[in-house]
Formats: structure tokens, sequence, C-alpha cells
């Protein structure tokens, strides 16, 4: 049903956790399953995404999901970062059960929320 990727990210979760120093958060639910994003980044000067963590309460799959969107704008600039999209999440994650896919969007969702948060702030 999972692919070993999601499989791995769910059981090893990467940049879980609260950040205290992030310079943009944003929180996302999904109202239809009940799961939960927090997504917490730190964008440099150059407005690189130096680090980000993420909280989730959700299925599998929701959790697998974070982290491998942690990972896959780690390192790439705002601007990058605003256009993934969650079909961008699903190839990475090895495909998503359709029933699943909603959980890609979330992640997505979240992060869009925190750049956004983050061009506000600098404004």
């Amino acid at each position: 049903m999972y692919s070993k990727k999601v499989l791995d990210h769910f059981k090893n979760p990467r940049n879980q956790g609260e950040m205290k120093d992030a310079n943009a958060v944003a929180q996302k639910g999904n109202p239809v399953c009940g799961d939960v994003m927090k997504i917490y980044l730190k964008v440099n000067d150059d407005k690189v995404i130096e680090e980000v963590k993420f909280e989730t309460l959700g299925c599998a799959a929701a959790i697998a999901v974070s982290s491998l969107l942690t990972e896959y704008i780690k390192g790439m600039t705002v601007e990058e970062a605003k256009k993934v999209t969650k079909d961008d999440i699903v190839k990475e994650a090895d495909g998503l059960p359709p029933a699943k896919i909603h959980c890609s969007m979330l992640g997505v969702d979240a992060a869009l929320a925190a750049l956004k948060n983050y061009e506000e702030q600098a404004e």
C-alpha cells in the first residue's frame, strides 16, 4: 500500500518537533480526516530555507509526507518553495494511495501559508 520511502519517513520522521527561533510558522488542518500539520521555517537573509520543522497529528501518510516535505524544501529559496505542488510531494514519496493524496496537500498548504507568513513579516 505504501512505498518503502513513505514507511521509512513514518517510522523515522525527519525534522520533527518545534522550532523556537522560526521566522515563519503556519498550521493547516483537514476537516474531513482531522489531520493537522504545523510547520516552522527558518529563512536566512538570502531568502533560503535553512531549517524546517514540523508537528503533525494524523495518519501514517500525513506524518510521512510532512517529513518528506521538510526534506524536499530545505535549501530551496522562498520563490522555489512557493512553486512546490502536491504532485511534487507524491512523486517524492514514490506514490501514495489515492485515498491518501489529500495528505500531501496538507503539507503543501501549510508550507505555502508559512511562506506567506514570512513574506508578510519581511514587508
